[in-house]
């Protein structure tokens, strides 16, 4: 495959979503060496771009400081795009994400997303320790855009000017895990990606909602959706299946209001999770979003999932303890591009 070569699965681009997890006994220094592996290994096989997430107070998530791990990804990568998936802006002022993203965009020019969400990104203590307040909330979010879009444009309405970031062509992409933001998107005539891969039941309804309403605009003439999905493809079923039990556990964690390191692999989760738990862990990693297994299973599950959701592109998490059985699951994947 060559180096500089957007490959397709299905005839639609893959993308890769990292939440750069710290695993049990690790740190985030070794995190973001991963993650550079990972995105190194990504770009070779023929992967069209790569997200980071925003998320604080967790300690298996080590993307906090988002926009200088997007920098540190990219300067270790030649041409791939490189983002957000994404930037929670309640949490900030809107010019600091002006400014940041225009820096990233000068020192990485036509390689990177802004994409933003409207959730803090984290539990109600942590959000007020960010913003010192709860009054700038998800409400105000259709306003920070514009705030955003305006600090951007050639010609801003605003007398405070982001610099860099001014003039700057820098897609945004709005996210969403219900219908708010897929109608904010359409509206305004944005990149759409849905996080199919935790809320899987609000999926086609919203990128229903997305195409219908669209509005072309002068960044957009027609709806693209990007749709996440939770990938763990091994050599065979059996080694999928144990090595999804990580994400099975930061999950159920997750649930109980006690988040963890990423854990290693186990055996079984019977003796972990009571049946109640089970049900409600399992219900948002449907086996529609959360695909496990080998070569093929992969395959078509990836095909189903697109032509149920008609996604313009697919971007792939992968809670992989390892990181050579998260490199050999993107591998997989890769050697089913068209």
């Amino acid at each position: 495959m060559s180096n500089n070569q957007i490959n397709k699965f299905n005839g639609i681009p893959l993308s890769v979503l990292d939440l750069a997890p710290i695993q049990e006994g690790a740190t985030a220094e070794q995190s973001f060496k991963e993650s550079v592996a990972l995105a190194q290994h990504v770009e070779k096989w023929g992967f069209h771009r790569y997200w980071l997430a925003e998320h604080h107070n967790m300690p298996g998530i080590a993307s906090s400081a988002t926009s200088v791990l997007i920098g540190h990804i990219a300067g270790n990568t030649k041409h791939m795009r490189v983002g957000s998936g994404g930037v929670m802006l309640p949490n900030h002022a809107t010019l600091v994400i002006a400014e940041q993203f225009g820096t990233l965009e000068s020192l990485f020019p036509g390689r990177i997303d802004l994409g933003l969400g409207r959730a803090p990104g984290t539990d109600q203590a942590t959000a007020y320790a960010l913003r010192r307040t709860l009054h700038a909330g998800p409400e105000e979010f259709p306003m920070q855009v514009s705030e955003l879009q305006d600090y951007f444009s050639a010609d801003p309405i605003s007398r405070v000017q982001a610099v860099p970031g001014k003039g700057l062509d820098i897609p945004i992409w709005l996210l969403g895990s219900s219908d708010f933001s897929a109608r904010l998107a359409a509206e305004k005539g944005l990149y759409f990606s849905f996080a199919s891969h935790f809320a899987p039941a609000y999926t086609v309804p919203a990128l229903n909602l997305y195409r219908e309403n669209f509005k072309p605009s002068a960044a957009l003439e027609k709806p693209y959706a990007m749709v996440g999905v939770n990938v763990i493809a091994a050599d065979t079923m059996e080694e999928a299946e144990k090595l999804a039990t990580s994400h099975y556990m930061q999950m159920l964690y997750l649930r109980r209001g006690k988040p963890r390191k990423l854990q290693p692999p186990i055996d079984s989760m019977d003796a972990i999770w009571s049946p109640m738990e089970k049900a409600a862990v399992l219900e948002s990693l449907d086996p529609r979003t959360t695909i496990v297994g080998d070569h093929e299973t992969v395959k078509k599950a990836l095909i189903a999932f697109q032509e149920r959701t008609k996604a313009d592109e697919i971007i792939i998490s992968s809670q992989i303890f390892h990181l050579e059985d998260r490199l050999r699951s993107y591998e997989i994947v890769s050697e089913l591009f068209d």
